[in-house]
């Protein structure tokens, strides 16, 4: 199975993709979407969009997970960053992807084996898991890659927790 998974972010949303038995995995794409703070948030909501979709039309995933917001020190950025998840889902159900929503904690526990691992750790894991031909060395990317794994792996167990599109 071909799992696009998202790390959103209002100035840099990451995005992987990845071909997944459940317990092997390959990379196939990954990176970061950037947009600037100074332009308005519509516009930077737009931008995603567009990037996103060209990421779905390019390597066809057959679905996609996206990390749940968490709760944010400050509650302008936790707004922000829901309007970025809103955008993200609706792109995914537009294209017809079946899509699941995984918490931060859930996504660490599901490829590091610890909730409350540290980036660090994360990417140590994705490196391991996808092999020293696939360095990503962006955490929004990596963060996604993750993400993307979390469900694979979930899938495979009968244990993803998923919206239909």
């Amino acid at each position: 199975m071909r799992v696009l998974g998202i790390d959103c972010g209002s100035e840099r949303t990451g995005y992987g993709i990845v071909d997944s038995d459940g317990r092997t995995h390959r990379m196939v794409a990954a990176g970061t979407i950037r947009v600037s703070s100074k332009d308005s948030l519509s516009k930077r909501l737009q931008s995603i969009a567009a990037a996103l979709r060209r990421q779905i039309d390019c390597y066809k995933p057959d679905c996609a997970a996206v990390e749940e917001v968490f709760h944010a020190v400050n509650p302008k950025s936790a707004l922000k960053l829901a309007h970025v998840r809103g955008v993200a889902l609706l792109v995914v159900a537009e294209a017809g992807i079946d899509c699941a929503e995984y918490s931060p904690l859930k996504v660490k526990q599901s490829v590091v084996g610890y909730g409350r691992a540290e980036k660090e750790q994360v990417q140590f894991m994705m490196e391991s898991l996808l092999g020293p031909e696939a360095p990503v060395k962006e955490p929004d990317a990596c963060d996604a890659l993750a993400v993307a794994i979390c469900h694979a792996t979930l899938e495979s167990r009968g244990m993803a927790v998923g919206v239909r599109a």
